[in-house]
């Protein structure tokens, strides 16, 4: 997997790719090519006292020094072009994943999700770079290995066997990089995810007394993000070191051979410069090599943490089927079995107002779970209707068009107050605010600006914003969880009576998960779960007094 993600970067953009490569390559060559050129104005010139051809050398060396400087400008422009262009793709796609109304089994969590939409598709990408790298490297070499074998045959030829076997010897720690960085990976997004829902349960925590110990977990998760860090320096410091020293060595035997056969007077002074030059230069593309080798290692690492989401089959199937005309049961469950759920079932008719009171949350989740259209057909037994047809059965989109499922979580945007509630005429999204009685956020009309998350408002503020939102949107069928937990007694009383006006009437319905008392004597019936089956049905009036539980749960 990650391989073909590693190539099919490359051959996306092969085009710009191989233009850089040609110009880095350019480069390359004409940079091992300037010690050459040394040599021939110190023979040609400098030794022969010719102005003439010391003219002529300099201007070559004039040119090929732009040539070299044009084409590392234009080749990196166009390589880190395609490297970052191949970063955003990803990004794309992985945004993609994320917002897939299928939803994804990737088996990350939001901030693993963000660590390899930010860090690992920057990682993957160094695999455009080394590309370009690499084939400017071994260039260099070439031209360097041919410029000696001019000079002194077997001093060339003997560059041209020895360093392709240093640098395979150097190979054998390309595998541990990968591990080293795969590892190191995996620990930044944990320590990321962490982060992340550390910070979104802030305030709970704080209310529990929690937050020392929510400090622990991140200290030790960062911790081991630390110890996999150093290792991965180790061994990246150990493979640069090893790196460096076939350099040395090999820049050292160089040099000493040309030393003696310019005693021996094998060879010219300008020649002589020309070879320490080329031994000096060669240390680069060696040294580039021994980069890239980390470059790919790190690429694949990446590749591999990308790979997991963009290949991550999606969370259910849905069918392609189109919603018939309404019918008088919106939505039916009939022995449901999902979760804590066990034989479950549930119907809402058109102009029904529908009161769910689970005593267990974990039994109200797996409902909502269902009704939002998040379970694969494969993990519940029973069937989920949606206007007399199985859910299963049709585009997600218009079964969600029909079922609109309103979480408890709030999440507003950053932007104004009627880009929040959306797109609508002014005058449904204020009569959708007075359903909520949230007017009191209408400090400067619709164009009130909120901040990310709405942050600029009180708890009870968002979670009208949001009931606001769902109001506005008008589905036929609307499911709210714990709506009002956020808002005083007054303000709740005012909702479940605006609540029963604004959804009250043929042919919508309506589902209210919550232990409110307000919502549920608003509600037409009163439906109430235990150990995931329906206990008692009725009115919230009847169910006060023929049931103690129910009572003890909603009365304040």
């Amino acid at each position: 997997m990650k391989r073909s993600l590693l190539l099919r970067a490359i051959k996306r953009h092969r085009g710009r790719l191989a233009g850089g490569v040609a110009l880095l390559c350019l480069h390359q060559a004409t940079e091992a090519l300037v010690p050459v050129v040394i040599g021939l104005v110190i023979d040609r010139a400098v030794a022969t006292s010719d102005t003439g051809a010391l003219v002529v050398t300099l201007a070559g060396l004039a040119v090929l020094f732009t040539v070299l400087a044009m084409a590392w400008r234009f080749g990196s422009r166009l390589s880190y072009g395609a490297a970052e262009r191949e970063a955003h793709l990803l990004r794309v796609e992985i945004a993609e994943r994320a917002l897939d109304p299928r939803g994804r089994r990737t088996g990350l969590r939001d901030g693993e999700l963000l660590s390899v939409a930010a860090g690992d598709t920057e990682h993957a990408v160094d695999a455009i770079r080394a590309v370009g790298l690499s084939a400017a490297a071994c260039t260099a070499l070439l031209v360097s290995a041919v410029a000696l074998v001019v000079v002194d045959p077997p001093l060339g030829i003997g560059v041209l066997v020895v360093v392709p076997l240093a640098l395979l010897a150097l190979q054998w720690l390309a595998p541990l990089l990968t591990r080293r960085s795969d590892a190191q990976q995996a620990a930044l997004a944990e320590t990321t995810a962490t982060a992340v829902d550390l910070v979104t349960g802030l305030r709970v925590l704080r209310g529990i007394g929690a937050q020392h110990h929510a400090a622990e977990r991140y200290a030790a998760a960062s911790k081991h993000t630390l110890v996999q860090t150093l290792r991965t320096a180790n061994t990246k410091g150990l493979h640069l070191g090893l790196t460096t020293a076939v350099n040395g060595l090999l820049l050292a035997a160089i040099t000493g051979v040309a030393g003696w056969l310019a005693l021996r007077g094998d060879i010219t002074i300008g020649e002589l410069v020309a070879v320490v030059g080329l031994a000096q230069f060669i240390a680069e593309p060696v040294q580039t090599l021994g980069w890239c080798v980390q470059l790919f290692a790190t690429a694949r690492a990446s590749a591999g943490r990308v790979s997991k989401v963009l290949d991550a089959p999606p969370a259910i199937t849905p069918g392609e089927g189109r919603v018939p005309a309404p019918a008088s049961d919106r939505l039916l469950l009939q022995n449901i079995s999902y979760g804590g759920l066990e034989r479950f079932g549930l119907r809402v008719k058109a102009g029904e107002v529908l009161g769910v009171l689970a005593y267990d949350p974990r039994d109200a989740e797996s409902l909502l779970a269902l009704l939002a259209g998040n379970v694969a057909r494969d993990d519940y037994q029973g069937t989920v209707r949606i206007d007399g047809v199985p859910a299963e059965t049709l585009d997600i989109a218009e079964a969600r068009s029909v079922v609109l499922v309103e979480h408890h979580h709030v999440t507003l945007f950053e932007g104004s107050l009627r880009e929040n509630l959306g797109d609508r005429p002014d005058e449904e999204l204020l009569a959708a605010v007075h359903a909520a009685a949230a007017e009191d956020v209408l400090t400067a009309g619709l164009d009130h600006e909120l901040v990310e998350r709405g942050a600029n408002l009180s708890g009870g503020q968002r979670q009208r914003v949001a009931l606001a939102r769902a109001f506005a949107a008008d589905p036929p069928v609307l499911v709210l969880h714990d709506p009002t937990t956020a808002v005083d007694a007054v303000t709740e009383a005012l909702i479940a009576d605006r609540l029963a006006e604004a959804r009250g009437r043929s042919p919508r319905g309506t589902i209210v998960i919550t232990s409110s008392p307000a919502l549920l004597r608003a509600a037409h019936r009163v439906t109430v779960l235990d150990g995931g089956t329906v206990v008692a049905e009725g009115t919230h009036d009847e169910l006060v007094a023929a049931q103690p539980r129910y009572r003890e749960m909603v009365l304040r």
